[in-house]
């Protein structure tokens, strides 16, 4: 069972307006006066928008009554127009056969086509033509208008002109070919009226002896056959169905005006004719719109008014709450900044009493509000020993004579401690434009004091260590050439010109050219990619100063922002010189290194040039006998000449070997061939081979690619390497079976070398001993006893300056040592084809890549 309160149908009501009562209470009194005030404003929008819709809905549901009725009477007009067309074809058709059976002359035809005219206006000519289009008879309601052509051919046949490709002579030729009744499409008269034919066969036993036209006219009728209660309620016209043009209506425009738009138009096609016409139906609204309704102005005017009074009282109390806002806003936002803020505020009156600080300042001096607040000097946070200085400082800001920069000043804190700090002092001026008193801004600067004493000594420090290099040290900006900084050895060389930076930084960096006051030669330069990036260390020779200089150079940013470059150049003359001086003592060395190979040989080359000279001296003694004796032929003589002359010219070659392995001469880089440099060791290390009775043994590859090298320089190695080896053997007394030596040339390509010519010389000696091993490149370091000691360390110079590396390594038997190895590795020529050289004497030329000297 239900109580009463259940049962009571206001419940619902009474808690709805109790829950909406208790929502209004929780809102703000500004939001409860927005309410009140959109309230009526909203009442008024929706009435206004109602009246609207009613208007709107029933102005469409007019529309759509109107397009119906225009609709239902284009039907009629078209059922109207049809039946009009097919009676008068029926009647054609019945008029074409009394032709073909009664065959009538033109009098006749001229009665009977009257009656039809009479009966039917529309049609306005009547026109029978033979198979081959010539004029039997014709009639016409105007004859004037219809008079045959100097050709005889009716006019009604080609209105459009005589070319055979008019409208009806289109319509003649479809009739003859279908055997049917075939309308035209439409087109001008001679009078300019918009016509139409109809062109019905004679047909007689199955063949077609003629043609009967018949030409309607448009306007006649669609004035004929439309209802006048249709055309009295809406506009018919009939339009051409290819182009859409309107061909005659029932309403004709104004002359000069373009003719209006209907609001609703209807077609249909007009049979049976629809292939070339149409019949259109238009109509418009009868009442009148919602612009010329009063009712509806009224309405509008009067919820526009209210809206009006209502949008002002709204504006009038948005602004009164914006302002409340601001106010509220503007109130917090000084107080969050006074309380935020690191800079301590203190106000005073004109007679110097604190009127108002902030929590900054509290918290600088210790002091809290109540403390302040109401004082007069002298101030509790002045130190004592400071108070007369104090007092001088507050009358001068009373005075109104504070400098702008501020001043510098001690502040004790409440615990007695001391910190300084600067005081801006500026006039404290109201609302009225008069000035209250004094408005004072007080911030710590101990931490900024001593960071700046810091930097200050930091400077001195860094100026006085770069005023002590002896480098020159410059920096210079890049957009306007301006010396930036420059040390006291930069000064001493170039003076304070910019000019000797650019000098120094060559090519990398150019001054400027002079560019207008407001124009930036290098705007848009990205700072940061110069400043991230470095340059290569360049050597400078300043002619001037007569001077080598090592220089460092890097972009970097100024402290005021501008791209700037910092040069760092040393003097390095004296270590040119140095090298230079070192230079010249290696290419000394270099000969000198020959000049004693030669004199350690000089025995050998003795006892090798005694030979042809012995033999020399022999065949001479020998053919002055027997041509003394008179016992020699001239064959035998030229024979014994050609000998001595073979002698001499071995003698030669032996010299100029020499000669030219122990010129000095700059070092010179050409393509060589390795035959060629082995061929002239071989011939020089010969001598001192047969000397120590070693053998030699050579394998040269074949095709192998030609050398960029110095040739005599790599001979010297080659001779060196040779010679020591052979002095090896000598000295180990090895037997015959062990006194050999291979010399091998191959091509090789490893990872760490590329690709080149491997030279290696093979011993069958004693080896080396690794403490040897580990110095035998030291300069002036020798195992022999009359050894200089700069053998191997000269061989390992020159073959480094041609970007090879000198190996030496013991070869094994088990534990034994059965030899040593000397190898190095050549880069080639790859401009050159292989095999190049020029061809060896006859007597220096191998007959095989491998080859024995005895």
């Amino acid at each position: 069972m239900l109580s009463t309160d259940a049962r009571d149908p206001t419940r619902p009501l009474s808690r709805t307006r109790r829950l909406i009562g208790r929502w209004w209470k929780r809102q703000s009194p500004v939001r409860q006066d927005r309410f009140a005030t959109l309230g009526p404003l909203v009442s008024v929008l929706l009435f206004l928008a109602a009246i609207i819709s009613a208007f709107w809905y029933l102005r469409h549901e007019e529309f759509a009554r109107e397009t119906q009725a225009v609709k239902r009477d284009t039907e009629i007009a078209q059922q109207q127009l049809r039946l009009r067309l097919v009676e008068n074809r029926d009647l054609l058709v019945r008029f074409a056969r009394d032709l073909v059976a009664r065959e009538p002359g033109r009098e006749e035809f001229a009665a009977q086509a009257l009656a039809i005219g009479s009966e039917r206006p529309e049609i306005a000519y009547l026109l029978w033509l033979g198979p081959d289009r010539q004029r039997i008879a014709a009639w016409a309601a105007t004859p004037f208008h219809y008079e045959p052509n100097p050709q005889g051919e009716a006019p009604g046949l080609d209105v459009d002109g005589t070319s055979g490709d008019s409208a009806p002579a289109r319509a003649f030729a479809a009739a003859l070919a279908q055997r049917q009744p075939v309308y035209s499409t439409a087109f001008n008269d001679i009078t300019g009226a918009p016509v139409f034919q109809i062109h019905v066969p004679l047909m007689q036993r199955g063949r077609v002896v003629g043609v009967l036209v018949a030409q309607y006219t448009i306007d006649v009728l669609l004035r004929l056959a439309v209802p006048h209660e249709i055309v009295h309620r809406h506009a018919m016209s009939v339009l051409d169905a290819a182009t859409g043009r309107e061909l005659v209506g029932t309403v004709t425009g104004m002359p000069g005006e373009p003719p209006r738009r209907a609001e609703i138009v209807y077609e249909l096609p007009l049979t049976p004719v629809s292939e070339y016409l149409r019949l259109r139906g238009q109509g418009s609204r009868t009442s009148a719109g919602l612009v010329s309704n009063t009712l509806f102005w009224m309405v509008v005017l009067l919820s526009a008014l209210t809206v009006w009074m209502l949008f002002g009282s709204w504006r009038h109390m948005r602004r009164r709450t914006q302002i409340q806002d601001a106010l509220v806003a503007e109130t917090n936002f000084r107080r969050a900044m006074e309380n935020s803020m690191l800079t301590g505020m203190r106000a005073m009156d004109l007679e110097g009493r604190i009127t108002y600080v902030n929590p900054a300042f509290c918290a600088m001096t210790g002091f809290s509000e109540t403390e302040l607040i109401g004082r007069m000097p002298p101030f509790p946070y002045w130190p004592p020993d400071r108070i007369e200085e104090n007092t001088r400082l507050l009358r001068q800001e009373m005075a109104g004579r504070s400098p702008a920069g501020g001043i510098e000043v001690k502040v004790m804190r409440k615990d007695g401690t001391v910190f300084d700090a600067r005081m801006y002092v500026s006039p404290l001026v109201d609302a009225h434009g008069e000035q209250t008193g004094w408005m004072t801004s007080i911030t710590n600067i101990t931490e900024a004091k001593r960071i700046r004493d810091q930097l200050s000594a930091s400077h001195e420090r860094f100026t006085t260590v770069l005023e002590g290099l002896d480098a020159a040290v410059s920096v210079l900006s890049v957009q306007q050439s301006e010396l930036l900084f420059a040390n006291r050895s930069y000064r001493m060389w170039f003076g304070a010109d910019a000019r000797g930076h650019a000098l120094l930084a060559g090519t990398q960096f150019r001054l400027p050219e002079p560019h207008g006051d407001d124009e930036d030669g290098f705007a848009g330069i990205p700072t940061q990619e110069f400043t991230d990036s470095g340059s290569d260390p360049r050597e400078v020779f300043v002619e001037a100063l007569g001077k080598w200089f090592d220089v460092r150079s890097r972009y970097l940013q100024w402290t005021d922002g501008r791209l700037a470059q910092m040069l760092i150049a040393t003097d390095i003359t004296a270590r040119r010189r140095a090298e230079e001086l070192a230079q010249q003592q290696a290419q000394k060395a270099e000969v000198t290194s020959r000049l004693v190979t030669m004199g350690e040989m000089a025995s050998s080359v003795a006892h090798e040039l005694n030979q042809p000279l012995t033999a020399i001296t022999n065949y001479c003694n020998g053919m002055v006998s027997r041509v003394k004796a008179g016992t020699i032929s001239n064959e035998d003589l030229i024979a014994a000449l050609e000998k001595t002359a073979h002698q001499a010219r071995r003698a030669g070659q032996i010299i100029h070997r020499i000669r030219a392995f122990v010129k000095r001469s700059e070092p010179q880089r050409q393509s060589a061939q390795a035959r060629s440099i082995v061929d002239n060791v071989v011939e020089l290390a010969g001598i001192e081979l047969r000397r120590r009775r070693v053998q030699l043994q050579t394998y040269v590859a074949q095709h192998l690619p030609a050398l960029m090298v110095d040739p005599i320089l790599i001979e010297q190695v080659l001779l060196n390497l040779l010679k020591n080896a052979a002095e090896a053997i000598d000295l180990a007394q090895l037997p015959p079976s062990r006194r050999h030596i291979e010399l091998r040339v191959v091509p090789r390509h490893t990872p760490e070398d590329g690709g080149g010519v491997e030279f290696s010389v093979t011993d069958s000696g004693p080896g080396m001993k690794p403490e040897v091993l580990a110095r035998m490149y030291e300069a002036f370091y020798s195992t022999k006893a009359d050894g200089l000691g700069i053998g191997l360390g000269l061989c390992r110079s020159i073959v480094e300056s041609h970007r090879g590396r000198l190996r030496a390594q013991n070869l094994y038997n088990g534990e034994a040592v059965v030899g040593c190895r000397f190898s190095f590795t050549l880069p080639v020529d790859l401009g050159a084809r292989a095999d190049e050289a020029p061809p060896a004497p006859p007597e220096m030329q191998r007959t095989a890549d491998s080859a024995t000297l005895p």
